[in-house]
């Protein structure tokens, strides 16, 4: 029982880094409910490795003296670690709920492969965002800590994943949301757990003093939540549900929420 328990956790491991990231691991595992529904406690840990070759990567480019080119290459290294996959669904969703039609025909929209107008103009101002706030990052990091919080901001945008999958229902009987019919509360539980510790490493190792660590924390997991839930009810009210290109769009809203609140915290504790 135990060692099954274990092989399900790696599994569930693999299964989150291969499904989130573009990162290689040379591992098979099934990609079946059981085992996706197992991989959403990992969400965070997949996240956690994004933030840290995000934050890596910064915190070299920081020694240029550069922001606005910091910024860039920053930015379009977050984005190749996940292939971009986010950031489609972000512009599917666009394109399907800014529409204006009917339900059925907003969800077929979003199955095309092709990217219309409002996916074109919705990347663009989501990239803005991130670019602005990265920019003012590399402005502001007078402190090692500035690499340490903006490394959080991807643990809490792909908790909120888990969050939105298991509590809206499927928009459509397929598709990659259906995939997750196995989550239950507890796979919810266990990625919260994760996210909280997760994040509670990387504060203890940002050198912070306790009470601005974790106020940071409170700040940038609410902003994740916070727009992950308006997001989710919106969608929802559009489309009946949720689907796999709304859950990378939700991603995509938190992650840019969270990296604001970097921004605020940085700007709170750090100057």
């Amino acid at each position: 029982m135990v060692g099954r328990t274990i092989k399900t956790s790696m599994n569930g491991l693999v299964a989150a880094v291969q499904l989130l990231t573009r990162i290689p691991l040379p591992i098979q595992v099934p990609f079946d409910p059981p085992t996706l529904a197992a991989s959403m406690i990992s969400f965070p840990l997949a996240g956690l490795l994004i933030g840290l070759l995000t934050s890596g990567a910064s915190s070299l480019l920081y020694q240029l003296d550069m922001p606005m080119l910091a910024a860039a290459i920053t930015l379009g290294w977050w984005i190749a670690l996940t292939g971009g996959l986010h950031l489609d669904g972000w512009m599917d969703t666009a394109d399907g709920v800014l529409s204006g039609r009917p339900r059925e025909q907003m969800l077929e929209i979003m199955k095309d492969s092709r990217v219309g107008a409002m996916g074109v103009i919705a990347a663009f101002v989501l990239l803005l965002i991130k670019f602005a706030a990265l920019y003012t990052l590399f402005e502001r990091a007078a402190s090692p800590a500035v690499w340490m919080l903006l490394a959080i901001g991807p643990v809490w945008s792909r908790w909120w994943m888990t969050a939105a999958i298991k509590l809206w229902p499927n928009a459509r009987e397929g598709g990659m949301g259906a995939m997750f019919r196995a989550a239950r509360t507890r796979h919810v539980g266990g990625s919260l757990i994760t996210a909280v510790v997760v994040s509670a490493i990387l504060l203890y190792f940002s050198e912070l003093d306790s009470d601005k660590a974790i106020l940071s924390l409170v700040v940038i997991a609410a902003s994740a939540a916070l727009i992950g839930i308006v997001f989710a009810v919106w969608l929802n009210r559009k489309l009946g549900g949720l689907t796999g290109d709304t859950y990378g769009a939700m991603n995509e809203a938190a992650e840019a929420a969270c990296l604001v609140a970097v921004c605020v915290v940085v700007k709170l504790w750090l100057m």
